[in-house]
C-alpha cells in the first residue's frame, strides 16, 4: 500500500503528484499491460539485448 503523509496546508496537487510519482515507481501499471498479451522467451530475450545493445551505444558516445 502507498502512503504519502500530507502535511497541513500543503497543496494538494503536490501530495497528488508524490502519490503518481511513487506509484509509478511500483511498476503495477507496466505489469499489468506486460501481463495482457503473451510474449514468447525468445522475443523478451531479443527485445533485452536490443536495449543493452542500444544502452551501450549511449554509454559509448558519453565518452
Amino acid at each position: 500500500m502507498i502512503v504519502i503523509p500530507v502535511k497541513e496546508g500543503e497543496n494538494i496537487e503536490r501530495s497528488l503528484k508524490k502519490f503518481k510519482r511513487k506509484f509509478e515507481k511500483t511498476g503495477v501499471v507496466k505489469e499489468l499491460r506486460s501481463r495482457q498479451a503473451f510474449t514468447k522467451p525468445s522475443i523478451q530475450k531479443r527485445q533485452q539485448k536490443l536495449k543493452a545493445i542500444y544502452v551501450q551505444k549511449l554509454q559509448r558516445e558519453e565518452e
